[in-house]
């Protein structure tokens, strides 16, 4: 995110304006994203609907009744000019997973492209630290930057259909956790029972972009456990 073609300001229909700040993705390219949302969201200008940050952008969606994109780009230049990042108010959030090989038919091989034992593939995994950068594709799909260069592994060439809700995926240096039955081309190394969408309008899913994540291993016996736990409180409110 250096020199002058940045930021970038793209007008969008007649109601939004899209800020970028980079076309790679990046720590530091992302946590200006963040600053940014979070500028909007302490200081938002008049007409203002939704902020929607991504990877390496910002949507600003506003009421094109009450301004337009040169007022709503004047506001944001104003807020830049007094930089700050996006990862110092987030909340820490524990993911459990259980890295047996029925639920993570693709750690073998991750293992095998990195040189590393399987072992030490789940202890890179669990180690790191994650920040939500942003949501996409389907409902709670938080998608964690932080995966270390040591088990790194790009997409698939093709897609897997019909890989269960809760899977560990992870592609270059991203990793989600799935919330629905659905295909993927990303290696899945684990699977968790931790709860990520919510039963509350208000805040629908576990994770807020800006937050920071870490993993914590557990073995098939704590998995199920928290499966039954869960089944139950579903059933409860039912």
């Amino acid at each position: 995110m250096s020199g002058e073609a940045w930021p970038r300001f793209t007008p969008v229909a007649d109601h939004a304006l899209l800020v970028s700040f980079g076309d790679s993705i990046s720590d530091e390219t992302s946590s200006v994203v963040l600053g940014l949302d979070r500028a909007l969201a302490e200081a938002p200008p008049p007409g203002i609907a939704e902020c929607i940050p991504a990877l390496v952008n910002l949507l600003i969606d506003f009421d094109p009744l009450v301004t337009d994109h040169e007022q709503v780009r004047a506001h944001v230049e104003r807020l830049l000019r007094t930089p700050r990042r996006g990862t110092t108010n987030g909340q820490l959030r524990e993911v459990e997973v259980c890295y047996d090989e029925d639920f993570a038919p693709d750690l073998e091989a991750v293992a095998r492209a990195v040189g590393l034992s399987v072992d030490e593939v789940v202890g890179c995994h669990q180690q790191a630290d994650y920040v939500v950068r942003m949501y996409g594709f389907a409902p709670g799909y938080a998608y964690l930057s932080g995966v270390p260069p040591e088990i790194q592994v790009p997409r698939k060439p093709s897609a897997v259909r019909d890989i269960a809700a809760g899977s560990v995926l992870i592609a270059g240096p991203q990793c989600l956790v799935s919330t629905l039955t659905m295909p993927t081309g990303w290696s899945i190394i684990g699977r968790s029972p931790t709860r990520i969408l919510l039963p509350d309008d208000r805040a629908p899913f576990l994770f807020a972009v800006g937050d920071m994540v870490r993993f914590k291993q557990i073995d098939r016996s704590q998995y199920e456990a928290r499966k039954l736990a869960e089944r139950d409180d579903r059933e409860h409110h039912a």
